[in-house]
């Protein structure tokens, strides 16, 4: 049963990575649509662990009945796989853009996943009803319980750094369906072999619950609250440290797994010989309150200062051993003891008499109700009102509280395990002692955390050696937002406006190309804009490029983040030229693709502020169907607009961008922001019919009186004609197809740019990857037309680069 267990939660954590990546394609990657992802899928752990002692009665073989399950999981892992893309084409119809559509990514949440994870959810009650219910059974179940951690360790790894890296959804769900339907034939083997007979293992009725029981159950359930909710926090900052990569949060994953599974090990050895397992539970809650508190001291105060360069090695590899070591280190005490927490709770409620597959599902429901709470209470609520450091308080304060619900329950005489009166004041001093001591340890991270990141320990050590001739960084603003955590400082003269660990934008001279060129060259180019929709809006430069066109009536702006455009918004008001506030701008709160899926508008322009495909969640904005997405709402002669890093990635990376967008637009162009020559950002454009910019007409309307302030706009970033901008010309699609040979597209079905891109971070390659594109941009006759010395400039500037 061990080997079966651990075999089914390998799956079943297969599963959760490919119905998350599958379903975000669908509703989003907005907080609440992963909250609402996470809390059904739990929600369905839930209702199966609970209900199946009340619908399945106990004369079935056990292990006959799991086999039943596990077939029905691989049976619905592969019906979701298949019906997705069809639920996501009804969803489209009854979906609202915004976070007006929450019921309806409820829903599409709900017929997709319940179904198999109710299943889930009860197959250890199913099992459950092979051990009996004393210590020694309930110790036995913990195991189990562990075994099927152990097995979700192996799952969460396996997914995210091999099945999904080389392959796809579907390979990853067909691994899946096949470990099921293994385990089943396995386990029914075993039942024609191993006969059952119900009174050997419970008597059919059942005793009177146990007193005390229903603080045994509020225990546990603040226990998986505590869990969960920490899980959300911690995962929030470590992901500043460790940079937001689909490969990190798998790291975190992982390690919060092998706590639970580890915890759930030693717990069911201590259940099984401690006489007082309630105190014991109680015990572990108060040591809980210490763990997060080491964490919070952990995650603050020391982590961020270690001395770790992440560009000492460019090989991914070293630094995902590097980020595995600091993440146990910070959090695996903690996730031990909640892990202990559960066998301890099957000792605590165990009694002769007692069905095992209620006490089982019973407990495991009241964990996973907690769970769901915590998950989304966090997430949703307390992180974004208080933020992570109070958050925190509050998990030390709940763990407090789930001892004390244990402790308060024995001070009666015919409690299991009776406590006197004085004593158990005793406890409550003592743990209100604890309490108020690890509260005051609690800190929020440093800011340059937010600032700088996985560089942080560099960044901070070149500040010493500068730090008498460098003024200090002047923080402006600082918040943690539902979706991530903000910054806005003035270092050197120049604003810079950082989200989760990495800098988006500033007002420095190159930033500020780029984020205008994003605006400006899509709407140079289609010369009359009049509905612009923005992707994203970081510092807002890029949505405030087009406040200046007399042309543009509306101006869209999707972004997730409701406290960006608050201090951007403010803070950057100068260099966006008011956007928030132009009576032309409407912000919608949102995915932006599930904005774009859900919305029946067109526009002329669509284009994205920068956003690094490495951060996970991003690649749905640079997958094939996105692009088909986005060209669909595109009105006739409407141009799309995406950004392209080469610094931070590697040459597979770029290429598979490269050759996605061109797969949609196949006369896509190229625009580079270039630095001293050497290539930094990429600006591609698509159109929905054949790209031509007549040269003479375009510098005839930017000398017209009503594009001063365009003119103005550009002069500003250093472009002093439009010959200056189409000079940043750097090549098209035809041009670059040898070059994108055997080339990964990002499709919805492997989104495979992620992980492509989280191996590509430590890269120094960009400013090679630019020659290497350079040595195949000609002189684009059919893109560029006119007549006079214009031409004749361009044509002797935009050659080949050797090689």
């Amino acid at each position: 049963m061990l080997i079966l267990f651990a075999a089914s939660g390998c799956a079943a954590l297969i599963y959760e990575v490919v119905w998350f990546q599958l379903l975000q394609v669908v509703i989003g990657s907005s907080a609440i649509s992963l909250a609402l992802l996470l809390g059904t899928y739990m929600g369905g752990l839930c209702f199966g662990s609970l209900g199946f002692s009340r619908l399945v009665g106990a004369a079935g073989h056990p292990l006959s009945i799991y086999a039943i399950l596990e077939a029905g999981i691989g049976a619905l892992g592969l019906l979701v796989l298949i019906a997705v893309p069809y639920v996501g084409r009804i969803y489209v119809f009854g979906a609202s853009p915004g976070t007006g559509g929450i019921f309806f990514r409820g829903f599409v949440c709900a017929i997709c996943l319940l179904p198999p994870t109710v299943l889930m959810g009860a197959t250890l009650p199913a099992a459950s009803r092979w051990l009996k219910s004393t210590n020694i059974g309930m110790s036995r179940l913990g195991l189990i319980y562990g075994a099927n951690i152990a097995g979700g360790v192996v799952g969460c790894l396996a997914a995210g750094f091999y099945v999904l890296r080389v392959f796809d959804l579907a390979i990853a769900t067909y691994t899946a369906v096949t470990i099921n339907i293994a385990v089943a034939l396995f386990s029914y083997a075993l039942a024609s072999r191993n006969p059952y007979r119900r009174s050997t293992s419970h008597p059919a009725t059942p005793t009177r619950r146990l007193h005390g029981s229903s603080a045994i159950y509020l225990a546990i359930s603040l226990s998986g609250l505590c869990a969960l909710g920490a899980q959300v926090v911690w995962t929030r900052q470590l992901s500043l440290m460790l940079g937001a990569t689909v490969y990190t949060f798998s790291i975190i994953l992982a390690v919060f797994l092998i706590g639970l599974g580890v915890g759930a090990g030693l717990g069911a050895m201590l259940a099984r010989r401690t006489p007082r397992p309630r105190l014991a539970l109680a015990t572990c809650q108060l040591v809980v309150a210490g763990a997060v508190a080491w964490t919070a001291f952990m995650s603050a105060r020391s982590l961020p200062y270690w001395p770790i360069d992440p560009w000492l090695s460019q090989s991914p590899w070293f630094n995902f051993q590097v980020d595995l070591l600091r993440t146990m280190w910070t959090i695996l005490p903690a996730t031990i003891l909640w892990g202990a927490s559960f066998p301890l709770t099957l000792a605590a409620l165990a009694a002769p008499g007692e069905d095992p597959a209620r006490i089982s599902g019973e407990a495991y429901a009241a964990n996973t109700a907690g769970a769901i709470v915590g998950a989304l209470g966090f997430s949703i609520v307390l992180i974004p009102w208080i933020g992570t450091a109070h958050s925190q308080r509050v998990l030390i304060a709940l763990s407090i509280a789930s001892a004390l619900s244990v402790l308060t329950a024995s001070i009666r005489r015919d409690a299991p395990e009776p406590m006197s009166v004085w004593k158990g004041i005793g406890w409550v001093a003592t743990a209100a002692a604890v309490a108020a001591s690890l509260v005051g340890t609690v800190s929020d991270v440093p800011w340059q955390a937010i600032a700088y990141g996985r560089r942080m320990a560099t960044m901070i050590r070149s500040a010493e050696l500068t730090a008498d001739s460098s003024p200090r960084p002047e923080i402006l603003f600082r918040g943690e937002g539902i979706n991530s955590s903000l910054l806005i400082t003035r270092e050197g003269g120049y604003k810079v406006f950082s989200v989760s660990g990495k800098a988006e934008a500033s007002s420095a001279p190159a930033d500020m190309r780029l984020q205008r060129m994003i605006g400006h060259i899509p709407a140079l180019v289609h010369t009359r804009p009049r509905r612009v929709l923005v992707v994203g809006f970081g510092s807002g430069v890029t949505a405030g490029s087009f406040v200046v066109y007399p042309t543009v009536e509306d101006i869209v702006i999707a972004e997730v983040e409701p406290l960006v455009t608050k201090a951007s918004g403010q803070h950057f008001r100068d260099e966006n030229n008011g956007v928030v506030d132009d009576r032309r701008t409407t912000i919608v709160y949102d995915d932006a693709r599930h904005y774009i899926l859900t919305s029946q508008q067109k526009f002329d322009v669509i284009t994205s502020d920068p956003i690094h495909p490495w951060v996970k969640g991003t690649a749905t904005l640079y997958s094939r169907e996105y692009f088909e997405l986005v060209k669909r709402h595109l009105n006739a002669g409407g141009i799309a607009a995406q950004w392209l890093p080469l610094y931070d990635s590697d040459r597979e990376t770029v290429k598979s961008v490269l050759a996605t967008f061109f797969d949609v637009f196949p006369e896509a162009t190229i625009w580079s922001n270039h630095v001293g020559g050497r290539g930094y950002d990429l600006v591609l454009l698509g159109q929905t019919s054949r790209t031509i910019i007549n040269v003479d007409a375009l510098q005839m309307q930017m000398d017209r009186q009503d594009h001063a302030r365009v003119m103005k706009s550009l002069r500003d970033v250093g472009f002093e004609s439009t010959t200056d901008v189409l000079m940043t010309y750097a090549g098209r699609a035809i041009d670059l197809r040898p070059w994108l040979t055997g080339a990964q597209l990002n499709l919805d079905r492997n989104l495979r740019l992620q992980y492509l891109a989280g191996m590509g971070v430590n890269s120094m390659a960009h400013a090679k990857i630019y020659d290497e594109m350079l040595a195949y941009r000609f002189y684009p006759a059919g893109l560029l037309t006119g007549s006079g010395p214009t031409i004749q400039t361009l044509t002797s500037l935009l050659q080949p680069r050797l090689r």
